[in-house]
Order: structure tokens, then sequence, then C-alpha cells
């Protein structure tokens, strides 16, 4: 009788999962916005301005398993590789991402374009990119309720969403701060038929996004790294992102997180040489889900494949 309950339950679960997306709307806004504990290392996601930042060619591949124990609950995995240019003019990217949430499929992927100029003691970057994300529903693969429901049946179409963005980065060897818009058009699939999908870009319904770091020199061997990021969109409340890593002997840094409405995180990584680092996160949910996961785990991984020699003593850390 257990058991049968339990099945019952994770089935209604993934059913109003399903119905919240499709069924109980008209129409469904495909905006594709997740988002990342370490944004500090994965700025291709949130801003293309930042290509070409690091000075060489640098990789990142990152895993986010998010609230564990929840059935359904978001799993993302993204890549991405950016290079300076003309002789450091320009800069250019190329991020992919990855994320399930229940049935729901999405795999995009963002060519980013910057153009890089002295400023003061630092860089301006202005950037734009373009690309995709393939939307994809695997309703077959539900369990429900009623054995044989026809509405389940088939899987979704797979849907090909354009995107498009635009940021603004500015940098020094210890300071940072960007603006971006990474989701200009606002792809709306109609429920009712799955198949018809209108791409418009809606000022209403853009997600800012403002980020800001400092490196703070405390001795010879510890520096303090705080950051921030702000989420903001039109009527929904502002979303801030605030985290301190102290950096020790520039290899070890331990550190903390808080955003708000959502959770609070512990942050640890390594520079194993002056090209590999390797970085992890947990965060503790304080929503009202809290009762119903044990949090989340994201794991970063990034490569520079070459370095300036002038800088190899003062490795970047965003």
């Amino acid at each position: 009788m257990k058991s049968t309950l339990n099945k019952i339950s994770s089935s209604l679960k993934k059913a109003v999962l399903l119905a919240i997306l499709f069924l109980g709307v008209t129409q469904v806004k495909a905006q594709y916005e997740p988002h990342f504990t370490q944004y500090m290392f994965n700025e291709m996601f949130i801003n293309p301005a930042y290509a070409g930042a690091r000075e060489c060619i640098s990789a990142t591949g990152l895993y986010r398993k998010q609230w564990v124990g929840i059935d359904g609950a978001p799993v993302t995995e993204t890549v991405s590789i950016h290079s300076p240019f003309f002789d450091n003019k320009m800069g250019i990217g190329l991020a992919v991402v990855n994320e399930k949430i229940g049935v729901t499929q999405n795999t995009g992927f963002n060519a980013s374009y910057a153009y890089r100029m002295p400023l003061s003691k630092g860089k301006l970057s202005l950037g734009l990119q373009i690309g995709a994300v393939n939307h994809y529903e695997e309703l077959s693969k539900l369990t429900t309720v009623q054995s044989g429901d026809a509405q389940f049946a088939n899987n979704t179409p797979k849907l090909l969403l354009p995107n498009a963005g635009f940021g603004a980065f500015y940098y020094t060897q210890n300071f940072y701060a960007g603006l971006s818009i990474p989701h200009l058009i606002l792809n709306t699939v109609d429920a009712a038929s799955i198949k018809k999908v209108t791409n418009k870009a809606s000022v209403k319904d853009w997600h800012y996004y403002i980020t800001a770091g400092y490196i703070a020199k405390v001795s010879d061997d510890i520096k303090l790294k705080p950051t921030i990021m702000i989420k903001e969109v039109v009527g929904s409340p502002m979303q801030f992102d605030a985290s301190l890593n102290a950096l020790f002997v520039d290899v070890f840094w331990v550190g903390a997180a808080y955003r708000t409405g959502d959770a609070v995180s512990a942050i640890a990584g390594i520079q194993i040489t002056k090209q590999l680092r390797l970085g992890y996160a947990y965060d503790y949910t304080l929503s009202k889900l809290k009762k119903y996961n044990t949090g989340t785990h994201e794991i970063t991984l990034g490569f520079d494949f070459s370095f300036d020699k002038s800088k190899i003593a003062n490795p970047r850390f965003f």
C-alpha cells in the first residue's frame, strides 16, 4: 500500500509540474535563465562581453545538481571556451548548456563577440551574442496515475528557440564590473498547438544582470575576494547574490555566499596548477523547498591553455 501511494505521489508531482508548464496556461514563455553559485568563474553565461577577459584561451566546465532529493529537480551542465584575438582588441567565445528539469530538456548554445578597448587602468569590453535553445518535453517518460493516458503518450516536437544578448564588462587585474542582458528575445510557445512559437524583443521581460568583484590584499599570503550579482526583471523582486572568498597563497580559496530568498552557500576551490583550477559549492535551501531537499551541489573545472609570462605569478581569480 505504502509503495503504491509513493508511486502515485511521485506521478502527481510530475503531473503538477507539467500542468504548470503547459496545461495551466494558454501560452508558455520559454525564457531560459539558469543560475550558478560560482558565477564569477562562469561569466560567459551571464555576459558576452566577458569573452577574452582571462587574456588567454580559457575553457570552463560546470555541473550543477539542484535540490537533491526532489524528483525532477534541475540538473545543469555547461561548457564554455573563449579567447582574445586580433592583438587583444577583440574576444570570441562559445558556450553550450544542457539542462533537464523534470521531463523538460533544454540544450542551448551561444556564440559571443566582444570589442575590447583600454580604459583608465583596465579594459572596457562591449559584447554581443547569438544562439538558440533546443526545447523538448519527454512526456512518454511520465508515470501517470491513469495508465495509458493519451495526453502524455507522445513527446513534444523539438523546438529551436532563438536568442541574442548584450553586455558590457570593465576589468583590471583586481577589479571587475559588468552589466548584461543575456536574453533579448522572448520565445512564447502556444500550449494548445505546441508547434506554434512566437519570437519578439520584449523589453519588459528582459533580465538585467549587474556583477562586480574585487581582490583586496590582506597580507602577502591572504587576499579577500568579495563579489556581488544583482538580477532584475520588471514585475519581479530583485534578486541579490553576494559572496566573500578568502584566497590563501594564490592556491586555495574558501568562502560563503547568500542569495536572497533562495540559499546560503559554502564555496571552496584550488588552483591545482597555474593553468588548472577546481571549484565546489554547496547550497543550503532557505525557501519552502528546504523541507524536501538536501541541498544543491555545483562543481567547476577550468583550464587556461596559455599564459603571458608576466602574468604567471598573478593568476586571475575571475
